[in-house]
């Protein structure tokens, strides 16, 4: 990855972009949004405390992600559902907020909110380097599956 966001062929950008506006959200039962941002002025940074988090649903195509998105000083995770719709959302944070500090696979867990596995992304201005342990042509694969 390089540059701003992930490498794509061209035109699949437009492609992913089209079918975000498809995506109809929901909150998540059990997960609501719990902490749930207070407005503040843009530009103006988050204050220091608690870790803010919320989890919604995803919805395309019939097909449904969970994705969790947790504020904890200035790094931002997101965790998403391990289908197609939750590869699509994540390609297109990376799009947006550029290179991660972190990219993996959250192993399947069934007391956890993502029983089948997750995909998660860090972004810490902390953390210098990057770790890839998904590579991102295979999120890319994936997210095309959503296009469907």
């Amino acid at each position: 990855m390089s540059g701003r966001g992930p490498p794509l062929p061209p035109g699949l950008l437009e492609r992913f972009r089209a079918a975000e506006a498809q995506i109809s959200w929901r909150d998540a039962p059990g997960g609501g949004r719990p902490g749930a941002k207070p407005k503040r002025p843009k530009g103006a940074r988050p204050p220091p405390g608690p870790p803010r988090s919320a989890a919604r649903i995803a919805h395309l195509n019939d097909e449904e992600a969970r994705v969790e998105e947790r504020h904890e000083d200035e790094a931002v995770t997101i965790r998403a559902d391990s289908g197609p719709v939750g590869a699509l959302v994540i390609v297109l944070e990376l799009e947006r907020r550029g290179r991660p500090a972190y990219l993996g696979i959250v192993d399947p867990d069934p007391t956890s909110a993502f029983p089948g596995g997750a995909i998660e992304v860090r972004w810490d201005p902390l953390t210098s380097g990057s770790e890839f342990s998904l590579p991102v042509d295979d999120l890319v694969r994936l997210a095309r599956y959503a296009l469907a």
